[in-house]
């Protein structure tokens, strides 16, 4: 079985977009959703420095039009038969619209608009969002909590990562948890998933008003718990929530196990899920769409792995 999935916030990096948007009708479609949201998606994704791509309301569409176009590359999803879809974290969008859930555009409204409303919410106060690597996580989650930060992305494969204050981050690299190799600064503009964003949850909530979510074609599996979530109106619901509550991966990939996933495709820009599916779904053929090089492997994959 294939899952298809999609990154989080802090896969951009400059200049990504610019092969995706050389293939057939791309510039065009590009064009399009720009117009639509207001926002220059061909100029962030192929001229903008890493401080502009950084910017949450640049990088959280940024992200989505580059999910969408890199699998509108592979065909239509109903083609790439994934057994199931899934996001991290601003990435759960991308897989909505994978699952039917949103059309394109629709997805690509909501994400500018939660990506407004997260800057907003971060700019309140100076915060961040830094990644643990290795420890066992009982221990990591209980120090940081005493540090007074919140586990806002709990990734498996020995992964945790931190968010609150920069005051409080700057303590945590002072004061690592027993086991931690290493804390790495994340490229976010804000403590993401966990109370600060808070106000962005109600101006989610209106935008989401607006919309009218089909139910899921395919499976899609939720951050919130790693369950699988039948119907269009609670997954809307759980987008909404999903930007104060913890991103739970490491539920996700126990979902992915207990399918019987085969195959994952990360689609662009693509390799931080696959690093993490690699260390904790052994046996699992992975592949990361970084440019359009990788498209035909992709191809190979999903013709092996796919449900049709």
């Amino acid at each position: 079985m294939l899952v298809l999935v999609a990154p989080g916030q802090g896969a951009q990096t400059p200049g990504f977009l610019t092969p995706w948007l050389e293939l057939p009708g791309a510039a065009a479609r590009v064009a399009a959703w720009s117009d639509a949201i207001g926002l220059d998606l061909a100029h962030y994704g192929t001229q903008a420095d890493a401080d502009e791509i950084r910017d949450t309301s640049v990088a959280q569409p940024l992200l989505v039009a580059a999910g969408l176009l890199s699998a509108a590359a592979l065909g239509d999803v109903r083609d790439i038969a994934p057994g199931a879809v899934a996001g991290h974290s601003v990435g759960e969008i991308t897989a909505a619209a994978f699952a039917g859930v949103l059309d394109d555009t629709a997805a690509l409204a909501l994400v500018r608009k939660r990506g407004l409303a997260m800057a907003e919410a971060a700019a309140i106060t100076e915060t961040g969002m830094s990644a643990l690597l290795g420890g066992d996580p009982d221990v990591s989650v209980a120090h940081l909590e005493k540090l007074g930060l919140t586990p806002a992305n709990i990734n498996g494969a020995g992964q945790i990562v931190a968010a609150g204050t920069l005051e409080q981050l700057a303590a945590l690299n002072e004061d690592k948890p027993e086991g931690v190799r290493k804390v790495v600064p994340l490229k976010v503009a804000g403590a993401f998933h966990t109370r600060h964003m808070a106000p962005a949850v109600e101006a989610l909530a209106k935008a989401a008003v607006e919309l009218t979510p089909a139910d899921p074609k395919i499976r899609y599996v939720s951050n919130r718990d790693g369950q699988s979530v039948a119907t269009g109106a609670e997954i809307l619901e759980r987008l909404v929530g999903q930007v104060a509550n913890p991103v739970r991966w490491d539920l996700c990939m126990e979902t992915f196990k207990e399918l019987g996933a085969t195959a994952l495709i990360e689609v662009s820009p693509g390799g931080t899920l696959v690093g993490l599916a690699k260390r904790a779904l052994p046996g699992v053929k992975t592949l990361a769409l970084k440019t359009p090089d990788d498209l035909d492997a992709a191809r190979e994959l999903i013709a092996e792995h796919g449900v049709a």
